[in-house]
């Protein structure tokens, strides 16, 4: 007895200054680390995006040279991906499941702490690779091959530090994983689980799944270079669209790893603010699981015109068009849940209907994608970037930023200044529709993706679309400020900081103790299911 009282008390203390952040196991020190991480890659990333967008502001090369303009769009693209969007969720599922479930942290707090920690040294290296003889990457951020095998120094750093953000990906979904299975509040059924811990325990098998297929592909990449294999080189025999199929295996479920994780967000967030319960909650459940599904046999849609037989395009047309079915039912029961709800338009429920509406305009581009003569003529060109910055930007970076103005109160036990909160939703949702809707027309009409120079006749398109940028990456800079002064004070946030929040971590003081349930919480405080009321 005397043995176990030592061991938890040495457990309640916890260095402080640098080393806390060092070697800290909590899940609430971890989820800040990723965030924070997430939120300076994300600058870093759209300082890339910046120096392209500047580029494009007129015909004629203006700042750099082709090869440079290659390397920005890789690693703009490797970035935001790798370094934004998905720590960014890893950061709200550390934060947040083991509160939304009654657990005191998550099931494997050590693993947690090394597989935030590769991340800072793996984006030293795919960094540095900028310095190298040769240059850093410029094949885009899919590493095609032979493109790639062009590579000087830089690509064996490149392909390890692909393979260090792998690592990490998968002990953080291990992590997810055994935690939701393992630790749940007694009388918290799967079916009772939030929609957000839902969403992740899927995308936590996806990326399981997906994430040792890019190491493959990466690594015959490298056995080409150096070991001479023929894997994508044709003059050995191999063939270069092998590598596609590979990379696009892992590609197609990965852009629903960075989107799943969103739909849980969203679902969190819309009811709050409706002031009812999920629309549909089992049905939304089965719809995430479908898209996972789904996910896996749909990937040669990225490669309509590199020679398929007919059925294998018509298999895999169709196989894309199924999955705008459950990605409909989402949308419905989200709109079905605000219909006649008592709604209130705080930051985190604009962001969460921009989401709605601006990832539809997303989903309408990819069902146009999907159609196999169509993709002939938008392939290649500025409409493809147009529909995933649409679904990956106003989809899943706008549901990361409603997730942070939502959850902050709860964090930081601060209320944030609405007015600006106001302010950066507004300025980021009209610059981001000026920045990536005329894409659209710039594909129509023929401007290729990925090119440093382009004819006179897109002048005009294209400074609109930079002007869009620059406003955009400006705008980014007032929502650093409103979390600063979040979390350095402002008007005290209750434990339930939103007046139709539902949940367990709701019932936490704001902010939450150092060990969220040290106890499981009271059968009673479950949350109900939103569907039956049972």
């Amino acid at each position: 007895m005397h043995t176990t009282a030592v061991a938890h008390e040495h457990h309640a203390e916890h260095p402080s200054g640098i080393w806390r952040w060092i070697t800290t196991t909590n899940h609430k020190d971890i989820g800040t680390l990723y965030l924070c991480f997430s939120l300076l890659m994300f600058f870093v990333g759209g300082l890339f995006a910046m120096l392209i967008r500047a580029e494009l502001f007129e015909p004629g090369m203006q700042l750099m040279d082709p090869a440079f303009f290659n390397e920005m769009t890789t690693l703009h693209g490797l970035v935001m991906i790798f370094g934004a969007i998905m720590p960014a969720f890893v950061g709200l599922a550390n934060w947040m499941i083991p509160m939304m479930i009654g657990a005191p942290d998550m099931a494997l707090p050590r693993m947690n702490n090394w597989s935030f920690w590769i991340l800072p040294f793996a984006f030293t290296l795919l960094l540095s690779t900028m310095f190298m003889p040769g240059g850093g990457p410029a094949a885009g951020w899919t590493m095609y091959a032979p493109l790639m095998l062009q590579t000087g120094m830089a690509l064996p750093f490149t392909i390890f530090a692909v393979h260090l953000l792998g690592i990490s990906s998968v002990m953080g979904a291990i992590n997810i994983i055994a935690t939701v299975l393992n630790l749940r509040a007694p009388g918290m059924s799967l079916l009772k689980m939030p929609l957000f811990v839902w969403t992740w325990l899927i995308t936590a098998y996806l990326l399981i799944a997906v994430m040792p297929v890019l190491a493959g592909a990466v690594t015959m990449e490298l056995m080409d270079k150096y070991f001479g294999t023929s894997f994508f080189n044709a003059a050995g025999g191999g063939d270069p669209v092998l590598y596609q199929h590979v990379f696009w295996f892992f590609g197609h479920p990965e852009v629903y790893v960075m989107i799943l994780p969103a739909f849980g967000i969203i679902s969190e967030i819309i009811p709050t603010f409706s002031r009812k319960p999920l629309f549909g909650y089992t049905s939304m459940v089965y719809a995430v699981a479908s898209i996972a599904f789904l996910s896996f046999i749909v990937w040669a849609h990225h490669m309509f015109t590199v020679g398929m037989p007919l059925a294998a395009d018509l298999f895999f047309m169709f196989s894309t068009m199924l999955i705008a079915v459950p990605t409909g039912v989402k949308v419905f029961n989200w709109v079905a849940t605000m219909w006649r709800g008592s709604l209130s338009f705080e930051t985190p429920m604009l962001f969460a209907i921009a989401f709605v509406f601006l990832f539809t305009i997303g989903g309408f581009s990819g069902v146009m994608l999907a159609l196999v003569p169509a993709d002939w003529q938008y392939h290649q060109t500025y409409f493809v970037v147009a529909h995933f910055h649409y679904v990956l930007v106003t989809g899943a970076a706008f549901a990361i930023m409603a997730g942070v103005y939502y959850w902050l109160p709860k964090w930081t036990g601060h209320m944030y200044n609405e007015t600006l909160g106001k302010w950066h939703f507004w300025l980021t949702a009209i610059s981001a529709n000026l920045l990536y809707f005329p894409m659209h027309f710039l594909g129509l009409a023929g401007m290729p993706r990925r090119i440093p120079d382009y004819p006179v006749q897109f002048t005009d398109l294209n400074q609109i679309v930079s002007i869009g940028g620059f406003v955009f990456g400006a705008s980014q800079l007032i929502f650093l400020y409103v979390i600063i002064q979040c979390i350095r004070g402002g008007k005290k946030a209750e434990a339930r900081a939103w007046d139709g929040a539902h949940g367990l971590e709701w019932t936490l003081p704001s902010p939450p103790p150092y060990h969220s349930f040290t106890e499981p919480p009271p059968a009673k405080l479950i949350w109900t299911h939103p569907y039956t009321g049972e």
